[in-house]
């Protein structure tokens, strides 16, 4: 596909569930949206697709891969502004071919930097709580259905910026050694930079598979009566956050980079959109009428059994709220995954946290 020969906003990885949704809500407002995607990522054409129909010439595709220098230098040179949402996202998959982390998830970011450092064109960048490691630090008790932390700020509010970063399986490292080239970029270079540490982001275009994607992977398997298998015990907590509100965070950003340039934020549901897996299973199976058929594992590398982010910092900044509640918005997945997911030899669900 060719070039776009006009400023354009980039989203490296556009065809995602996130990067679907992002140029969605652009596009619809009238703003040209340049999607770079190397289309790896089984399912995302159906996203590319939809695009494509509901937008027209107003959208521009290249098929580029954030491995190749060259290839980000060219289709950036347009770019008014850049979302890199580009990543390998599975943490089993990054304990098996731990280069592949290193080449797509942290030199890939560097080559970003490297093609905006060219242009000046400011760069978001989606990171993740794992940098944050399994959290070994922070005290939790156990509840009926549940884990809670011992501290009661942290119970109150969630974690929050400061704690430590502590990179843990190769997933993490190179997404926190990312995350922090984005931010050193702000300071060595004076780019507009800024990271946005995403805790569990779910919603409609999501492609749930065993290792990402977990709500809509317990929904489709759930709806298709299908188990699944659960490492550790469940008690597992996350914030969940429907992907509009991510959508509103990250353009958020983008409009206040000026000043909010150089800075890391936690992007979740919050304290009031935290569930554990138990809770979660417990939903879906009152949502659907269905009694689950639940398979237990082992632990996996790197879990946090509590992990629910404090955004007060990215609210206070942009005087954003998550306005979805999980239960609406799980019933809102629910609903698309019946339109557009259900078919026939639908895999059996398994959850990684």
């Amino acid at each position: 596909m060719s070039h776009h020969r006009e400023a354009v906003i980039a989203i490296i990885g556009g065809s995602g569930f996130i990067g679907s949704n992002l140029a969605d809500s652009l596009l619809s407002d009238g703003k040209p949206v340049l999607v770079i995607d190397n289309l790896s990522r089984p399912g995302v054409e159906q996203n590319l697709q939809w695009l494509a129909q509901k937008h027209g010439n107003l959208l521009a595709v290249e098929r580029a891969d954030v491995r190749n220098a060259e290839a980000m230098t060219s289709t950036l040179t347009f770019a008014k502004a850049i979302f890199h949402l580009a990543a390998q996202t599975a943490v089993t998959t990054s304990l098996v071919t731990p280069k592949d982390d290193l080449d797509i998830n942290l030199r890939g970011t560097f080559h970003v930097l490297e093609a905006a450092r060219q242009t000046g064109a400011p760069v978001i960048f989606a990171s993740t709580n794992k940098v944050y490691g399994a959290l070994p630090q922070i005290a939790v008790r156990q509840a009926r259905d549940r884990y809670e932390p011992c501290d009661d700020d942290i119970r109150a509010h969630g974690v929050d910026e400061a704690v430590g970063l502590d990179f843990c399986t190769p997933y993490g490292c190179s997404k926190g050694a990312a995350d922090q080239y984005v931010l050193d970029y702000a300071k060595s270079y004076g780019l507009r930079t800024a990271v946005l540490r995403m805790s569990c982001i779910y919603g409609p275009r999501q492609f749930g598979t065993e290792d990402q994607g977990w709500v809509a992977h317990f929904l489709l398997s759930a709806l298709s009566g299908h188990p699944i298998t659960i490492y550790g015990d469940g008690r597992q907590v996350r914030d969940v956050l429907h992907v509009s509100d991510a959508v509103s965070a990250y353009r958020g950003v983008l409009a206040g980079i000026d000043h909010l340039k150089g800075q890391a934020f936690n992007l979740g549901g919050g304290p009031r959109n935290a569930v554990s897996l138990r809770m979660l299973l417990a939903e879906i199976a009152s949502m659907t009428g269905r009694k689950i058929a639940l398979h237990y594992d082992r632990e996996r590398t790197g879990d946090q059994p509590f992990f629910v982010a404090d955004t007060r910092k990215i609210e206070a900044a942009l005087g954003w709220k998550a306005k979805f509640t999980w239960r609406d918005g799980v019933r809102d997945l629910a609903d698309w995954l019946r339109q557009h997911r259900l078919a026939p030899g639908l895999q059996a669900a398994r959850y990684v946290a």
